[in-house]
Formats: C-alpha cells, sequence, structure tokens
C-alpha cells in the first residue's frame, strides 16, 4: 500500500487526529510489539483503562459525544457493557447531558445479583433504541452478549460506538474473516456503527509525525494493515 493510498484513505479527519494525539499522550496508544486475542503481532496496542484519570475520562467522553452527534445516529439510550463499557458509557452520559442532550443509562453484571434489587441489570429499563458504548471491537463477541441482554428486555440494539476501528480482519478459532468485526455488526447484525478514529487514521497521523520521530512505526502499522487489513472497508 502506498503513502497516497494512506492518505486518501484517511481523508484527514481533524477529530480523529486530534484523538490519536491524545491517545499517544496519554500512554493509551502504544508502539512496539503486542500479542493480539487472535495471536497477532501488533505494532501498536490501544489499552482504553489507561484514561485513568477524571480529566482523561472527561475529553475522551467528549471526543463521544463528538463523534455520535456528529454522526447523525439516532439513539434513546445509552449502554456500557460490563466492563469496560460501563465507565464508558456513564462518562458518555453525562457528557451528552452537559450538551445539552439527558438520555438514560444502563449496564449489566456479569453476574446477576441475588439480593436487594436483583438481576444483572443497573440503571434505567431497557427500552427504545440503545446505543451500546465500548472501546474497540475484535470480534464483536461482547456485542453479540449485548444484543442479547437489549433484546431480551424487549428494546432495540440500535448502535454501537467505539473509540477505535482497527480495520482488520476478526478471526474465531485461528481462522481469519474477510470482514473486519465492524463490518460484521454492520452487515450481519444490522447495527450501526461509528468510530472515534480508525487505524487509516492511525496511519494518516503517522505519516504527518514520521519526519519527527514515528518513521519506523508508520513502516511497520504500514506493513501490518497491508497483511491483516479488510478489502473494500468503508467504516
Amino acid at each position: 500500500m502506498s503513502d497516497a493510498v494512506v492518505l486518501q484513505a484517511a481523508d484527514q479527519d481533524k477529530l480523529a487526529l486530534e484523538f490519536v494525539q491524545f491517545s499517544v499522550d496519554c500512554g493509551v496508544l502504544r508502539f512496539g510489539e503486542f500479542t493480539t486475542k487472535a495471536g497477532r503481532l501488533s505494532p501498536y496496542f490501544f489499552n482504553a483503562g489507561l484514561f485513568d484519570d477524571g480529566a482523561k475520562l472527561g475529553r475522551l467522553a467528549h471526543f463521544y459525544a463528538q463523534r455520535l452527534l456528529a454522526s447523525g445516529i439516532e439513539f434513546d439510550m445509552v449502554f456500557g457493557p460490563a466492563y469496560k463499557g460501563i465507565p464508558l458509557g456513564a462518562a458518555l452520559s453525562v457528557e451528552l447531558a452537559r450538551m445539552g442532550r439527558n438520555l438514560p443509562f444502563a449496564y449489566n453484571r456479569k453476574e446477576a445479583k441475588d439480593h436487594g434489587e436483583g438481576g444483572s441489570l443497573v440503571g434505567a429499563p431497557l427500552r427504545g433504541r440503545v446505543l451500546i458504548v465500548d472501546d474497540v471491537m475484535s470480534a464483536g463477541t461482547a456485542v453479540r452478549e449485548s444484543i442479547h441482554i437489549i433484546r431480551a428486555a424487549g428494546a432495540n440494539p440500535h448502535a454501537v460506538v467505539i473509540a477505535l476501528d482497527r480495520q482488520e480482519k476478526a478471526a474465531e478459532n485461528g481462522v481469519d474473516s474477510d470482514s473486519s468485526a465492524v463490518q460484521y455488526v454492520r452487515r450481519e447484525l444490522g447495527l450501526q456503527v461509528c468510530s472515534i478514529a480508525k487505524l487509516s487514521d492511525l496511519l494518516q497521523y503517522l505519516h504527518q509525525q514520521r519526519n519527527a520521530s514515528f518513521q519506523s512505526e508508520f513502516e511497520r502499522v504500514l506493513a501490518y494493515r497491508s497483511r491483516y487489513g479488510v478489502q473494500n472497508d468503508l467504516a
């Protein structure tokens, strides 16, 4: 894949590039050698758990809210799947309310509570068009679990928002798919998906920075996408 293709794919998404810079500054986005769940050796790693103080989480929520409002996706409430989705969904709900859109929020427990209010759901009752909030999507497993929970409550799993779309082939049982997890959720599960940033945005960022310090990182990430990236990615 040529530099020109990288530049065209990224399409100069200012919000995405700002988010990538923010993630690098926070140490959330790191470069090196990391083994993914699929057993691939990735040249970068995104750990949303390192948005680990109030200021970082607040700015992260603002990125989520900006991307959602710009997407035009309609939804009636926010759902944060356990565990990482819980603080993400809560922070997003607070930010949306601050921006004038106060919506119900709910999350699930991994294990149902057998005392007090009981059950596995906490917060507002699930109803209407539900937005699922998560950090990244590797195989769509967490989304499928969320869909089951939401439908069981009589609500409509409508859309998903994530921080980073890796734009790479999903892998299950050691076999690479032709589609990414995001493509699978869109095409097979029928949910809208939006992300704050994508791998193409990360490549754009590295391309802009490579004359300074990211030349080797750019080349490794580009080679990784050439090997594992999905074709005809419209995400």
